[in-house]
C-alpha cells in the first residue's frame, strides 16, 4: 500500500471520528431537549447484561451532557478552587474505562502496579485530567465514544459476569481481593457518576446550565 493510500485513509478515518463525535453531541442535545432522562435500553445475553450497559450508556449520556455547546476554550477552564475541568474529566473517565475494560478482558496484567509508580507515572496520570496543548474537546468526546462502544462490546459478549481477577497492588486495595466483571462493571458507573457530579457543578459554575433541573 503507498504512503498516499494510507494518508487518504487515515484522513477518511478521521474524518469519520469527526462527524461521529458531532453526532453524538447532537443527539444527545436533542433528546435532552424533550427528555432529561434518557429511556436507555440495552441488548445482552441476560437482563442483567442489558440492565448493566443500559446504566452505562445513561450515566455516559450526563458526563457528556456537560460539555454540550463549549468550546475548548470553556472546557479548559477551572471554574473553582479545584483543578478539575469538564474537558479533563472526560478524558479521566475515558482513560479509567478503557483501563478496567481491558482488566475484565484480560486481568490484572491490565493495571500497572500502582505500589511501583515513579514520578513520571504521576505525571501521567495528572496528564489525564487536563486537555494538553493540541488536544480538544471533540478529540476527546471522539476517543470517549469509541472506548463506551468497545466496553459496551466487551460486556455483550462476555457469558459470565462471575469472571473474577485479582486486583493489582495498590495502597487503596486490600492484597488478595479479587473483582468479578460485574463488581468492575459496578466501579465503572460508580467512577463516571462520581465525575458527572463534579462536571455538572464545573459546568453550573460556568454558565449557570445545569444536567437536570
Amino acid at each position: 500500500m503507498s504512503t498516499e493510500t494510507v494518508e487518504t485513509a487515515q484522513t477518511a478515518e478521521a474524518a469519520e471520528a469527526v462527524q461521529t463525535a458531532e453526532a453524538v453531541q447532537a443527539t444527545e442535545t436533542a433528546r435532552t431537549a424533550d427528555d432529561q432522562y434518557p429511556a436507555a435500553t440495552a441488548e445482552g445475553p441476560t437482563p442483567e447484561h442489558a440492565d448493566l450497559i443500559a446504566e452505562l450508556r445513561t450515566i455516559r449520556h450526563f458526563l457528556r451532557l456537560t460539555a454540550r455547546d463549549l468550546d475548548d476554550e470553556q472546557a479548559s477552564r477551572r471554574t473553582t478552587v479545584s483543578e478539575l475541568t469538564i474537558g479533563g474529566l472526560i478524558k479521566h473517565v475515558t482513560s479509567m474505562e478503557r483501563a478496567w475494560a481491558a482488566f475484565i478482558a484480560v486481568g490484572t496484567s491490565a493495571l500497572p502496579d500502582f505500589n511501583a509508580m515513579a514520578e513520571a507515572d504521576y505525571q501521567a496520570r495528572a496528564d489525564e485530567f487536563r486537555l494538553l496543548p493540541g488536544e480538544t474537546l471533540l478529540g476527546v468526546l471522539t476517543a470517549y465514544e469509541a472506548v463506551a462502544r468497545g466496553t459496551d462490546e466487551l460486556l455483550a459478549g462476555l457469558a459470565d459476569l462471575n469472571v473474577s481477577h485479582p486486583l493489582p497492588s495498590a495502597p487503596w486495595f486490600a492484597p488478595g481481593v479479587s473483582w468479578s466483571a460485574r463488581r468492575t462493571v459496578l466501579h465503572i458507573i460508580a467512577e463516571t457518576a462520581q465525575h458527572a457530579g463534579h462536571a455538572d457543578i464545573i459546568r453550573e459554575s460556568l454558565d449557570g446550565q445545569k444536567s437536570m433541573g
